[in-house]
């Protein structure tokens, strides 16, 4: 997107109404309940677009955000502020379980659990991974296999290969095995991120822009 006035129109939610249900209060981090206490409308110069910002007021504990959103013809899209600093659900492209893992990843992480973070991490990659038909004894080995068969870029390949954790197997615990180090557990989360939007949203994208296309 090179412009706010393309906001909806690539990607986004279905429908061309704001989905307020999808919205979370980052205070009280109540879903979906609020009411619209002002709203404004910013028309395109000689254009029809436009861009609404609007202010919702939550009804739980009448804390107020900001939404600042647009439709296309059959999406629309939406930023929030301020927003969640808790990740309260999984990108819906995601399989269930491998977000059900991401999401668990991700909050272990804001809390500091880092050993925590590190196993729902790798579950998260293992189960990707294998989703694409991985094959190998672990998840370098898995990567390798991907990556050999030309689904997975170089570039994530060579990044493997300098994360730690992936090294680890979190299925075979032992007493030795030392704590997971924050750096650690940061650098597998952020490969995980990166692989699941390459597996997962990049292909949703591409496939949202195709069917606008074709219609």
């Amino acid at each position: 997107m090179n412009s706010w006035w393309n906001l909806g129109e690539w990607s986004g939610y279905d429908g061309t109404r704001l989905a307020v249900y999808r919205i979370t209060c980052p205070f009280c981090m109540e879903e979906g309940n609020f009411s619209t206490e002002f709203h404004a409308e910013k028309k395109q110069p000689n254009g029809s677009k436009v861009l609404n910002f609007d202010t919702l007021k939550c009804g739980n504990c009448s804390s107020y955000v900001q939404v600042f959103w647009s439709a296309g013809d059959r999406l629309h899209s939406y930023h929030v502020q301020p927003w969640p600093l808790k990740y309260e659900r999984a990108p819906e492209q995601y399989p269930e379980a491998i977000g059900r893992f991401w999401l668990q990843a991700k909050r272990n992480l804001e809390d500091r659990n880092w050993d925590a973070a590190a196993v729902m991490a790798r579950s998260a990659l293992q189960l990707a991974l294998r989703s694409h038909d991985a094959k190998g004894a672990n998840l370098k080995q898995e990567i390798d296999y991907l990556a050999s068969k030309g689904i997975l870029p170089p570039i994530m390949q060579e990044w493997s290969h300098n994360v730690r954790e992936l090294g680890n197997d979190s299925a075979h615990p032992n007493l030795e095995q030392p704590p997971t180090v924050p750096k650690d557990a940061t650098d597998i989360v952020g490969f995980l991120d990166f692989l699941l939007d390459y597996l997962y949203t990049l292909p949703k994208k591409i496939t949202e822009y195709r069917g606008r296309k074709d219609a």
